[in-house]
């Protein structure tokens, strides 16, 4: 190892302290900052992001990526993390700091115009700032695919999940959207009248108590980490202090506490990583779609599990009492229920996937300039019609529900649905290396699983590649095979 990668290490371990400094301080405006400490907040929040920022796209950096490559001996986690370092340095030295301001400003407004906009259901409201961000967005995606030999969309999707191309999500979207449809009509004809709801009030003590008790029956480690609550369910802080939070409302208890499951999925991933690389590049998580890939395994394939769901309904009447609506087959069909909705975060695992197809298919278009920002409305619930036979009734419902467009986010939405298909193929690879789960899953343990995932996932952190990661943890490239039989055998009789 020479001089030059040595000197990259320490750089990457310095930019890794002063994220995860940024990420304890969103933990905390999140959860408990006074409401008047906002203005000082940003301005720490916007001095360390400029430190970070300053240490990735130094000339001196670019030198240091330049003689690392050309210097021999590094081993295999060495020469992936180099491969991490120069991803990154190349995609923030891409975009010149006035374009970022630019973009930063842009998308500041847009996002607090789209608050109001979504209030009053007026798309209108919003469609100048949307039409700036969508702007800037392509010339910042121009100006990254050029540098990185990249489409510009293929430049959005690399930020988010590192080798993610648009040809490679398209044939897998183009499989779910012509499967889907026919398991969805299967299910909704198959499951009945509506279940019985549960009876509340679901004091929230005893609902934080359930949630930390499910917590650590998953592996959850409380004294490197916490449970909190706020608007947003989020997970964030660093490993070794990992923040969870979730919201509680008394009169019903299922989404707060999927919810702390869905999260604990993320935790247990930031939790897994290998601790002699924590804060380099290559000890972090293979991207977004391996990240959800993890909190919708854990969520969907193992806490919705009818063996996992026998075990809830348990802890559900210890905690709260004896009611009806706590019996297995009555809280199988309260958590699998099946119904086409208008907005995607409500939506169940069968029809989520074609939500996320929509955004997909709209957002490239506005990407490439296929799609105006004035004809997007339009665009959605023609979209919403074609893939999930409903139109829905305001853009509230429609166009305006997500945060992600007028924040910027492009290219992440497909992360979403591409770990729903990976953690029905890692749940798959488990159970036929590891044996029915069923027996322990019904009893609350996940020792054996979580091992299995250290071992697959959590502990490769980003040294391979997700091709590379999956294929070595299932045998085959990632598809929509598995993930289609889990819902057919889920929700088709």
């Amino acid at each position: 190892m020479g001089w030059h990668y040595a000197a990259l290490e320490d750089r990457f371990r310095r930019i890794g302290h002063i994220e995860g400094a940024l990420s304890m301080l969103h933990w905390d405006t999140a959860v408990v900052m006074p409401r008047k400490a906002s203005a000082g907040r940003g301005e720490q929040l916007a001095a360390l992001k400029r430190s970070a920022h300053d240490l990735l796209t130094a000339e001196e950096t670019g030198e240091l990526v330049a003689g690392a490559a050309a210097e021999d001996g590094l081993d295999p986690w060495q020469a992936a993390n180099l491969r991490e370092m120069t991803r990154r340095y190349r995609h923030a030295r891409a975009i010149e700091p006035a374009l970022v301001e630019a973009f930063t400003r842009a998308t500041t407004v847009c996002e607090m115009t789209w608050r109001e906009a979504r209030a009053s259901a007026d798309f209108a409201m919003l469609q100048p700032h949307m039409e700036e961000v969508v702007r800037l967005v392509q010339e910042m995606a121009g100006v990254s695919g050029a540098a990185l030999g990249l489409s510009p969309y293929d430049a959005l999707l690399d930020s988010f999940q590192p080798d993610l191309r648009d040809e490679r999500i398209a044939p897998l979207f183009a499989e779910l959207a012509e499967a889907l449809p026919p398991i969805i009509e299967s299910a909704l004809a198959a499951q009945g009248p509506a279940p019985q709801q549960p009876r509340g009030p679901f004091p929230i003590a005893a609902q934080r108590a359930l949630a930390r008790r499910l917590m650590e029956r998953l592996g959850f480690d409380f004294e490197a980490g916490r449970l909190d609550e706020s608007t947003h369910p989020f997970c964030g802080g660093v490993p070794g202090d990992i923040r969870i939070t979730t919201r509680y409302r008394e009169d019903e208890v299922a989404s707060a506490l999927m919810g702390v499951l869905h999260e604990t999925g993320h935790a247990l991933y930031e939790a897994g990583l290998p601790q002699q690389w924590l804060g380099q590049p290559v000890g972090e998580a293979r991207g977004m779609a391996a990240h959800e890939s993890q909190s919708l395994l854990i969520e969907m394939q193992a806490c919705r599990s009818p063996a996992f769901i026998r075990f809830m309904g348990g802890e559900l009447a210890s905690a709260f009492g004896e009611d009806p609506a706590f019996a297995p087959d009555n809280m199988r069909r309260l958590y699998h229920r099946v119904a086409r909705s208008h907005v995607r975060v409500d939506a169940d695992e069968a029809t989520y996937p074609l939500h996320v197809v929509l955004r997909w298919r709209l957002e490239r278009a506005m990407v490439t300039g296929d799609l105006a920002v004035a004809d997007l409305p339009a665009a959605w619930n023609d979209g919403m019609k074609d893939l999930l036979g409903i139109v829905p009734p305001n853009d509230a419902l429609g166009c305006l529900q997500d945060i992600h467009w007028p924040s910027g986010a492009f290219g992440y939405f497909p992360c979403y649905t591409l770990g729903a298909m990976l953690a029905a193929q890692l749940f798959e690879a488990a159970q036929a290396e590891l044996g029915d789960l069923d027996p322990a899953l019904e009893e609350g343990r996940f020792g054996d699983l979580l091992g299995w995932l250290r071992e697959k996932v959590h502990g490769r952190a980003s040294q391979p590649t997700l091709d590379g990661m999956v294929r070595d943890a299932t045998g085959e490239p990632l598809g929509a095979r598995a993930f289609l039989d889990h819902l057919r055998r889920r929700y088709v009789p």
